[in-house]
């Protein structure tokens, strides 16, 4: 039973994976896939989603998974050097980005980005720790994002394989996630 719940917003492309990828941590309870960082109210995804990131509100268990373990978790499941978007999907709202709440959210995020610095001399990362503003979960006739791992397994796992990203992240961490 979890006695309090906190929350972790984070941006890695598309957000049916990062979803998948965070539904598996111990302690994680619901993982929301929607869209922050932007001005725009209310963004839909077939619709004018302009200035937001597609990202995953996670709402998780303190007692059982840190914040700090959630940042490991989030690292090696983006490229960090990628400016360009995620993967296949490129373009602003598939840019990586650490969403704080706090100041001791910042100084964790900002600790665990310089942890990937200092494993990747010489390489720039790209991904931002940034304000929270409003999240949007995806909603009404576009709910159909919300676990789509899990509706449509077939489809996800052909979307996540074409995309490059379990390759691509083997490639920069020498591990690859559980494909799910």
């Amino acid at each position: 039973m979890v006695t309090r719940a906190e929350t972790a917003v984070f941006a890695g492309g598309c957000f049916w994976c990062m979803e998948a990828d965070f539904e598996k941590v111990a302690g994680v309870s619901e993982v929301i896939s929607g869209f922050t960082g932007g001005t725009l109210k209310n963004p839909t995804y077939e619709g004018n989603h302009e200035g937001h990131y597609e990202a995953v509100k996670v709402i998780y268990d303190p007692e059982v998974v840190s914040y700090g373990e959630l940042l490991d978790h989030y690292w090696i499941n983006i490229d960090p050097f990628d400016g360009r978007g995620q993967f296949c999907d490129k373009g602003p709202s598939y840019l990586s980005a650490i969403f704080v709440a706090d100041a001791r959210q910042r100084n964790l995020a900002e600790a665990s980005k310089r942890k990937v610095v200092e494993r990747f001399p010489g390489r720039e990362v790209v991904t931002p720790v940034l304000p929270l503003t409003s999240f949007y979960p995806i909603r009404g006739e576009e709910s159909y994002h919300q676990d789509y791992y899990r509706k449509y397994p077939v489809r996800y796992k052909f979307y996540r394989w074409n995309c490059g990203r379990d390759q691509r992240l083997e490639e920069i961490w020498g591990e690859t996630p559980a494909l799910q």
